[in-house]
């Protein structure tokens, strides 16, 4: 087995409210939820909501353990950029500001000149980046 390019990437980050960033997520940026699960583990176990797209070679998994909550602590830089090579919609950054998200300055000029900031119900931070981007 080998790590290369094809290798699938989990984003896990815990989660205050599940059903709010599955609002911001799903009803927002259009993820589709890959798998969710309530009280898994041993008992008192944690929820899991695992969010993407079916093509996609990521997935963003959040964490809620009811019974021994972990706080998120996002900073300023922990971002999850999507690039559009395009221009950001502003129908996409509203629907995402009606589905509980918040659209915020970057501290980096680079975001503010070629994107928009939003936070989710989190605190994380979502880059809609109207530049393209490939690795090769």
């Amino acid at each position: 087995m080998s790590v290369d390019g094809r290798s699938h990437i989990r984003i896990a980050r815990p989660s205050r409210d599940l059903a709010a960033a599955e609002r911001f997520w799903c009803g927002g940026l259009g993820l589709n939820v890959v798998w969710r699960t309530e009280g898994g583990g041993p008992p008192g176990g944690h929820d899991l909501l695992m969010l993407g797209w079916p093509d996609a070679g990521w997935h963003l998994e959040l964490v809620h353990e009811p019974g021994r909550p972990v706080e998120p602590r996002p900073t300023e830089e922990d971002l999850l950029v999507v690039y559009l090579d395009g221009p950001v919609p502003d129908e996409l950054v509203g629907r995402l500001e009606r589905h509980g998200g918040t659209r915020v300055p970057s501290p980096n000029p680079y975001w503010n000149e070629w994107g928009v900031t939003l936070e989710d119900p989190d605190g994380y931070r979502l880059v809609l980046c109207r530049r393209g981007w490939s690795n090769r």
